[in-house]
C-alpha cells in the first residue's frame, strides 16, 4: 500500500524546518567565506550540461537533509515505478511514460502487458516519411503546387512544445518551408495566422488526441472554410490537413485521409508530448535525423535521472531546492532566463509544464496539503530580462530564485556579442549573490569625489539572492532534449516530495464545462439564470451588446 504520509510529518522535514530557522538569516557573502571551496565543489556535470549550484542559500547540512527526505519519501522507488510503466497516474489510472518516446528501439516497456516501443518507432518513422515528402517537395497540394507554409493548429501541450522546439531550433530548420502556429480560438489568431496565405500551398496540422478540443476543432473547422473556399473541392482537404490524433472516424469524416494521421497514447500527457507525433511540426521542419538528435538528448538526461546518484543528479538536485525555496523560504516563484534568443519561448513552455503538473493542493492520497506546493514559473531571455524586471529581483521584497541558462558558443557568432551575453550571465549572477554593501557604495562615491548619503539606501544591493548557472557548450537538438528533459525530471522530483499527482490536470476541466454551457446562452439559448449574480449580469450585458 502506498505511504502517503505528508512531507510536513517525516523526520528530515522537520530537521529541514529547524536547520531553516538557523540558516535563514546568513548571508550568501557569509558561506562563501567559511567554505571558499564552494564554488568549485558545488557543481554537477552531466550530458553536456554543467550546474553551478554553489550560489544557493544552502550548506553541506542542508543538502543532507533535503537528499534524506527525498529518501523518507521514495524518491528512487518512484523513479523506477515511471520508468518501469506502473500507473503512477493514480486518478486517471494510467502510466506515465514520456521517457518510452525516446527509447531506443530495442527497449522493452510494458504497457498492460504490451512492449510499446514498437508502436513509438513505427510512428516515428512514419512522421519522417512524410515529412521527407513535404520537404523533398514530393507532397503536392490539390492544385499540384508544393508546400510552403505548415500551420500547426493545437493548444497547450499541441501548441506550446512545437512553438517553442521550432524557435530553439530555428538555425537548423529547412528555412523555405514557413511555420506557422494557430492556438487561440480567438478569431484574431486565425485571421492573422492565415491573413497572407495562399490555401494553394499551405498544410494544416491539426493536433488533438480526441479530435473534440474546442478550441482546435473551432480554428480547424475554419481553417478548412478557409481552405474550400479557395481550392472549392471537398476532396482538397485531404491534399491539405493531417491529424495527430487517435480518432480515426472523426479524422475521416473532417476529409483528412487516415493515412496521415499519426497517433499518440494516454500514457503520454499534454505537456510532455513535444516529442511524441505532437511534434509533427518540428520534424518538418528539421528532418527525421535532427528529430533523432533531440530525442538522444531526452534519452541521455532519462538514463542520467534513473541511474545517477540523488546528490550527483542534476534535476533531483534542483528539483530539491526548489523545494527548499517554495516550502521552507516561501518563495512563490521561480525566473528561468536562457541567455540566447532562439529559447526565447522556453519560459512559457515551462509554465505549462511546471504549473499544470503541480499547481496541486490535495497530495496523491486526497489530504489537503500544509505546505505550499508548486512555483509559478516566468522569465524572458537575457540581456532583455535586464532592462525589464531584473530590478525587482535585484531590490524587491520577493525572494525569486532564478535559473540562467547560458551557452560556451553562439551559433550566429557576430563581433563581441557573445563574449558580451555570456558576461551579463555571471554578472547578474554575482550580483544577486553577493549584492553591494553601504559601505561600498559610500567607497565608491568617495573614489568619484560625488559623495551623497541620500543616495546611499538607494545604490544599495542586499544579496542572498539565489541562483543556479547551467552552461551548455551550444545549442543543438541534443542540448534542447537534455534541456527540456531535466525540467520534466525537476517537476517530477518536486511532485515525489510533495507527495502530489504531477500527471492530471482536472483544475482545467470546470471552466470548460461551464464555458461550453455558458457559449449557448451569448448565442441567443433562453437564459436560465443558473449562475451567480455576476456572471448572470454579464451574460446579458454581452446578449444586449450583441444585438
Amino acid at each position: 500500500m502506498a505511504d502517503h504520509t505528508l512531507p510536513s510529518q517525516r523526520p528530515a522535514w522537520a530537521a529541514l524546518k529547524a536547520h531553516y530557522g538557523a540558516l535563514r538569516d546568513r548571508h550568501l557573502r557569509d558561506l562563501f567565506a567559511a567554505d571558499p571551496g564552494r564554488g568549485t565543489r558545488y557543481t554537477a556535470d552531466a550530458v553536456g550540461l554543467f550546474l553551478d549550484y554553489s550560489k544557493n542559500r544552502a550548506t553541506d547540512e542542508t543538502l543532507k537533509l533535503l537528499f534524506a527526505l527525498a529518501g523518507e519519501c521514495g524518491l528512487k522507488g518512484r523513479i523506477a515505478s515511471m520508468f518501469s510503466g506502473a500507473k503512477i497516474n493514480v486518478t486517471e489510472g494510467r502510466a506515465v511514460l514520456h521517457t518510452a518516446l525516446r527509447a531506443p528501439k530495442d527497449a522493452v516497456i510494458t504497457v498492460d502487458g504490451k512492449n510499446v516501443v514498437p508502436d513509438v518507432h513505427a510512428v516515428l518513422d512514419a512522421m519522417s516519411a512524410f515529412a521527407e515528402r513535404v520537404r523533398s517537395g514530393a507532397w503536392k497540394g490539390h492544385t499540384g503546387k508544393p508546400i510552403k507554409t505548415v500551420v500547426n493548429i493545437g493548444i497547450g501541450g499541441s501548441d506550446l512544445g512545437p512553438v517553442m522546439a521550432n524557435e530553439a531550433l530555428r538555425f537548423y530548420a529547412k528555412r523555405d518551408l514557413n511555420f506557422r502556429f494557430l492556438s487561440n480560438v480567438d478569431g484574431t489568431d486565425f485571421a492573422e495566422t492565415v491573413r497572407d496565405l495562399d490555401p494553394a500551398e499551405t498544410l494544416f496540422i491539426v493536433c488533438s488526441k480526441t479530435f473534440t478540443t474546442q478550441e482546435t476543432m473551432t480554428n480547424a473547422e475554419s481553417a478548412r472554410a478557409w481552405s474550400l473556399a479557395a481550392l472549392k473541392d471537398a476532396a482538397s482537404v485531404a491534399k491539405h490537413f493531417v491529424a495527430v490524433s487517435t480518432n480515426a472516424a472523426e479524422v475521416a469524416k473532417f476529409g483528412i485521409d487516415t493515412a496521415n494521421m499519426f497517433g499518440f497514447w494516454d500514457w503520454v500527457g499534454g505537456r510532455y508530448s513535444m516529442d511524441s507525433a505532437v511534434g509533427l511540426s518540428t520534424v518538418l521542419a528539421l528532418g527525421g535525423d535532427q528529430f533523432r538528435e533531440l530525442l538522444a538528448g531526452f534519452r541521455a538526461m532519462d538514463e542520467h535521472f534513473r541511474t545517477a546518484p540523488l546528490d550527483r543528479n542534476l534535476p533531483v538536485i534542483m528539483g530539491l531546492l526548489s523545494v527548499w525555496y517554495s516550502s521552507f523560504f516561501g518563495a512563490e516563484t521561480v525566473a528561468v532566463l536562457p541567455y540566447d534568443q532562439y529559447l526565447k519561448r522556453f519560459p512559457a513552455y515551462l509554465q505549462q509544464l511546471t504549473m499544470e503538473s503541480n499547481g496541486k493542493r490535495v497530495t496523491l492520497g486526497g489530504a489537503s496539503v500544509d505546505y505550499q506546493t508548486g512555483s509559478v514559473y516566468w522569465g524572458e531571455p537575457g540581456t532583455n530580462g535586464q532592462h525589464s524586471f531584473y530590478q525587482l529581483i535585484h531590490q524587491g521584497t520577493k525572494l525569486i530564485p532564478c535559473d540562467f541558462v547560458a551557452f560556451c558558443k553562439s551559433l550566429n557568432p557576430v563581433g563581441r556579442h557573445h563574449d558580451l551575453l555570456t558576461a551579463n550571465v555571471f554578472a547578474q549572477a554575482e550580483a544577486l549573490a553577493f549584492g553591494k554593501t553601504a559601505d561600498e557604495v559610500r567607497a565608491d562615491q568617495a573614489k568619484a569625489k560625488k559623495v551623497d548619503e541620500a543616495l546611499v539606501p538607494h545604490k544599495t544591493f542586499p544579496g542572498n539572492r539565489p541562483s543556479n548557472v547551467l552552461l551548455v557548450d551550444k545549442l543543438t537538438p541534443f542540448a534542447l532534449g537534455t534541456l527540456v528533459a531535466l525540467y520534466e525530471h525537476i517537476v517530477f522530483t518536486q511532485g515525489a516530495i510533495w507527495d502530489i499527482g504531477s500527471f492530471d490536470q482536472w483544475g482545467v476541466e470546470l471552466g470548460k464545462v461551464l464555458a461550453t454551457q455558458i457559449v449557448k446562452e451569448l448565442e441567443g439559448a433562453p437564459e436560465p439564470e443558473r449562475h451567480d449574480p455576476s456572471t448572470n449580469a454579464l451574460i446579458a450585458r454581452y446578449r444586449a451588446a450583441r444585438k
